[in-house]
């Protein structure tokens, strides 16, 4: 594969040549159309705003390349066109609830913040939302994005059907029940095989959540009792810069069972219980966090780390993440932890979570319960060099990267930790044969 940039904007990297992308950014005139962090500039100023699924059919249908974007908050070009975008923005209704059947048919625009406040409404609840609520529902499920919880799947899971548009223009539909195959095949599709027109989700009755907050975690606890840690709550994530041989913070995320008594923990392993309402980066405001010091509230204000209408994360950032086996997890957690000092100038915080296996094909924990590693980087050209050397650590425990999220690593690579690759190649040539839905990400992925 020719060495060059998997971007030359900036959001992410192939293997070989690491010029900077954000330095050849500063040559071009800027487009209107950026992502979510501003370190992306995408590759052209065309962009359609469908309101429904005959005009969103009839631009697909009017372009011989096109491109759908979700709410813009992927950090590399997976969505990035020199052709066409389309957005799924105006395409976010909630179309209809079945109680009886616990299910909730949406529009693939809708973010999970709107979706998960009318549904708690209604008296429902999704099983895992992620670490912020401002992404769309399917934006996230085609990259495969996620929340924690050792017994939780993936944001993906929750789905059991869903339409396609497909390039000819003809809408299929995939179905969990009538027919596993294709809608494991299909349901993450990296933006390779069509747009979403309308997604089915499971849903379950609501519940409220207690969020505690633990600091100063001595890293060797992880050693003989990780899975005890990531298991201490519905769903847990570790905060650490990798410094000093500590995590920061460890939140955890308790589901409240009615009639059931909880005991929480006073001590853990050496960590101890926040006094406050912290961020995950301590020097940030926590006004922008959901409500801590184990007050329980609903699932949809407590399962994500940060509010709906406030700043998730730090904003102007970088992301990249890797998972791994769960079995694993402690060696390749040991393997950054002990090079922490190469990237302490760059590294606002990491987060460690966990994500039950599933069957999607190209899920990054297909057939595998996995450990990710979250790097929220600073806005920086030196993070660009950091990434394969952060690569090079987690190779031995076949890693695979987060989908819409930083990465150097190429499809030669993937085809070694993807068993069905080659399979999904096929299905992609099949549905797309003169690639109307490929761009540079798909031809260096795939």
């Amino acid at each position: 594969m020719k060495k060059r940039l998997f971007l030359k904007t900036g959001a992410a990297l192939t293997a070989g040549s690491l010029l900077s992308p954000l330095q050849s950014c500063m040559n071009q005139p800027k487009p209107s159309i950026t992502n979510w962090s501003g370190n992306l500039i995408y590759s052209t100023k065309n962009i359609d705003y469908p309101s429904s699924l005959d005009e969103l059919s009839s631009i697909v249908k009017k372009h011989s390349k096109i491109k759908a974007l979700g709410t813009q908050h992927c950090f590399n070009n997976i969505a990035d066109s020199e052709h066409h975008l389309v957005s799924t923005k105006n395409l976010n209704e909630i179309i209809s609830i079945d109680k009886v059947n616990h299910t909730v048919h949406v529009e693939p625009g809708i973010k999970y913040g709107t979706l998960a406040a009318y549904l708690q409404k209604e008296g429902f609840a999704l099983h895992n939302l992620a670490s912020l609520p401002h992404i769309s529902v399917g934006g996230a499920c085609t990259t495969a994005t996620h929340g924690s919880g050792i017994n939780n799947g993936n944001l993906a899971t929750q789905v059991v059907a869903f339409d396609l548009l497909h390039a000819d223009g003809n809408i299929n539909s995939y179905s969990k029940t009538t027919d596993a195959n294709s809608f494991n095949a299909a349901l993450i599709g990296l933006g390779a095989l069509g747009i979403f027109t309308k997604m089915t989700l499971s849903i379950e009755p609501t519940y409220q959540v207690r969020q505690d907050v633990f600091e100063n975690l001595p890293f060797e606890m992880l050693k003989s009792h990780f899975e005890e840690i990531m298991s201490a709550g519905y769903s847990v994530s570790l905060f650490t810069d990798w410094m000093n041989n500590n995590v920061s913070e460890v939140w955890i995320k308790s589901k409240m069972i009615e009639d059931q008594p909880f005991t929480p923990l006073t001590d853990l392993f050496g960590a101890r219980p926040a006094t406050k309402n912290i961020h995950p980066i301590i020097e940030l405001d926590a006004i922008n966090c959901t409500g801590q010091l184990g007050i329980p509230g609903p699932w949809h204000e407590r399962l994500p780390h940060f509010k709906m209408n406030f700043t998730p994360s730090s904003g102007k950032e970088l992301q990249a993440e890797y998972l791994i086996p769960i079995e694993y997890g402690y060696e390749a957690l040991k393997a950054i932890n002990d090079h922490g000092t190469a990237w302490k100038n760059d590294l606002f915080i990491s987060e460690i979570r966990t994500i039950n296996a599933d069957d999607l094909w190209m899920s990054t924990a297909s057939q595998r319960k996995s450990v990710a590693i979250h790097f929220t980087w600073k806005q920086q050209d030196n993070v660009y060099q950091l990434l394969p050397k952060v690569e090079a650590l987690l190779k031995p425990f076949a890693v695979r990267p987060h989908w819409g999220k930083l990465f150097a690593l190429d499809k030669k690579y993937f085809q070694s930790v993807y068993p069905r690759y080659g399979d999904f190649q096929a299905f992609v040539k099949e549905l797309d044969p003169n690639g109307k839905f490929s761009n540079k990400y798909l031809q260096d992925v795939l």
